[in-house]
C-alpha cells in the first residue's frame, strides 16, 4: 500500500514537471522582442515587436528559402551543362553522319567500278555474266541513296539500298568462284607445259637463240634447234614443267651430259651440256624442281645450257613458251637482233 502511494506521488511529480516545462517553453516563445530601425537623419525611429517564435520561424523559413534557391540553381546549372553536352554530341553525330554519307557514296561508286570490271573479266573468260548484271541494276541512283538520309521517312530506303548492296556482293561470289576455277585450270595448264625459265633464280644470257646459226666448230650454217643460256659452271637447272624423265645419257662429241623430260600434251624438253644430272630415268619431276647443274660437257665452247622444246618430232622455239619474267623476253629479243 505504501509502495503504491509512492508510485502515484512519483507519477504526479513527473506530470507536474512536464507541464511546467511546456508552460515555460510557450511563455519564453511568446516573449516579445523589439527591433529598432534608427535612421541617421531626424526621421522617426521605427520599432517592430516580434515574438521569439516568429523570429525563429522567420529564420528557418529564410534558411529553407535560401537552400531551395541554391538547390534549384545547382540543378538548373547541371541540366544546362547536360543540354550543352547533348548539343555537342548531336553536332558530332551530324558530322559523323556526313562522313558516313561520304563513305557510302564512295562505296557505291567502288561497287559500280567493281561491277564493270567483273563483267569485263567474265566476258573475256567466256563466263555468263547475267547474274552479275543484276548487281548493276541493284546499284540504283547514287543521288537517291545520298538524299534518302535527309528525312526519317526515308530511313527504310537506306536499309533497302544496303540490302541491295549486300545482295550484289553475294551475287558476285559465284562468278568469282568461276574465275578462280578458270585461273586454277590455267595455272595447272601452265605447270604442265614448259613455261618456266630453266635457270634457277637467275636470268643468265642468251648466247645462241633458236634458228639458223653458224656452227662454232665447223663454221657452217645450220639450224640451231634450241636456246643456249650462259651463266656459269654449277648453276642449278630446273624442270620447266611437270613431267617424267625419259632419258639420261652422255655424248662425248655431242650433247655431253643431257636428259629429256616428257610432259603432257605431247611436249618434250631437252637439257644438254650439263655438268651433272641429279635425276634418274623414270623419275617424276615437278615444275621448278632442280634436275642438275650447268656445265661444259660434250661438244661445247663454254659453260651453258642447251635447251630444246618439242611436240612429237616437231622442234619449237623455246622462247614462245618460256615465262618471260625479269625482262627475259627483252634479253632474247636483244640477242636475236645482235645475231642478225
Amino acid at each position: 500500500m505504501r509502495d503504491k502511494k509512492k508510485k502515484d506521488d512519483y507519477l504526479l511529480s513527473m506530470t507536474g514537471h512536464r507541464d511546467n516545462f511546456i508552460v515555460r517553453f510557450f511563455k519564453a516563445g511568446r516573449r516579445k522582442l523589439t527591433v529598432m530601425f534608427i535612421p541617421h537623419s531626424e526621421e522617426k525611429v521605427v520599432n517592430i515587436q516580434i515574438s521569439l517564435f516568429t523570429l525563429v520561424f522567420s529564420g528557418v523559413f529564410i534558411l529553407a528559402l535560401l537552400g531551395a534557391f541554391f538547390w534549384f540553381s545547382t540543378h538548373y546549372t547541371g541540366n544546362r551543362q547536360q543540354l550543352m553536352a547533348s548539343k555537342s554530341n548531336l553536332r558530332n553525330s551530324e558530322a559523323s553522319l556526313e562522313v558516313v554519307r561520304e563513305e557510302i557514296d564512295t562505296l557505291m561508286k567502288t561497287a559500280g567500278s567493281f561491277n564493270e570490271t567483273l563483267s569485263k573479266t567474265l566476258s573475256s573468260l567466256g563466263i555468263d555474266s547475267s547474274a552479275n548484271e543484276s548487281l548493276a541494276r541493284s546499284q540504283g541512283d547514287l543521288s537517291d541513296f545520298v538524299n534518302m538520309i535527309e528525312t526519317d521517312s526515308n530511313s527504310n530506303n537506306e536499309v533497302g539500298d544496303l540490302k541491295k548492296l549486300r545482295m550484289s556482293l553475294e551475287n558476285s561470289i559465284d562468278p568469282l568462284n568461276e574465275i578462280t576455277d578458270v585461273l586454277l585450270s590455267q595455272k595447272a595448264l601452265l605447270t604442265d607445259i614448259p613455261t618456266l625459265w630453266p635457270l634457277k633464280g637467275v636470268r643468265g644470257r642468251v648466247t645462241n637463240p633458236y634458228g639458223p646459226a653458224i656452227h662454232p666448230f665447223t663454221g657452217e650454217w645450220y639450224l640451231h634447234k634450241g636456246l643456249d643460256l650462259g651463266y656459269g659452271m654449277g648453276q642449278p637447272i630446273v624442270a620447266t614443267a611437270n613431267g617424267k624423265v625419259t632419258l639420261v645419257d652422255y655424248e662425248k662429241n655431242g650433247f655431253g651430259h643431257h636428259m629429256v623430260i616428257q610432259h603432257k600434251y605431247g611436249f618434250d624438253t631437252k637439257y644438254a651440256h650439263m655438268q651433272r644430272i641429279i635425276v634418274k630415268e623414270g623419275q617424276e619431276v615437278k615444275q621448278g624442281d632442280v634436275i642438275g647443274t650447268m656445265g661444259n660437257s660434250g661438244l661445247s665452247d663454254g659453260p651453258h645450257l642447251h635447251y630444246e622444246v618439242r611436240i612429237g618430232s616437231q622442234v619449237l622455239d623455246p622462247a614462245k613458251f618460256i615465262n618471260m619474267t625479269d625482262n627475259a623476253y627483252e634479253v632474247i629479243k636483244w640477242t636475236i637482233e645482235e645475231y642478225k
